[in-house]
């Protein structure tokens, strides 16, 4: 019963390199966040495609992620519709 609501646990391959040395740090995730759509639905169909870089450098790859996410799905478009809103007055 605990699997079924359990949290993914912590990232074994973080802050070690890629088959090509490198790691991945904010920029790569804000672009593969910014991706992450399209990466998802090809990786229903192949599967050495992933949505998220598992050799990253923690926290600024998963900010830069999660940024390029709400960069795509509009972030926060509640408070500009409010300032549109006002200004329609």
């Amino acid at each position: 019963m605990k699997e079924k609501l359990a949290t993914a646990g912590p990232n074994e391959s973080q802050n070690s390199e890629n088959k090509d040395g490198k790691i991945a740090g904010f920029w790569r995730g804000l672009w593969h966040g910014m991706i992450a759509p399209f990466a998802f639905l090809i990786s229903l169909f192949k599967e050495n495609v992933g949505v998220y870089e598992l050799h990253n450098n923690g926290k600024w790859y998963n900010f830069g992620f999660i940024l390029g996410l709400m960069i795509i799905f509009g972030g926060n478009k509640g408070a500009g519709n409010k300032i549109t809103m006002q200004r329609n007055k």
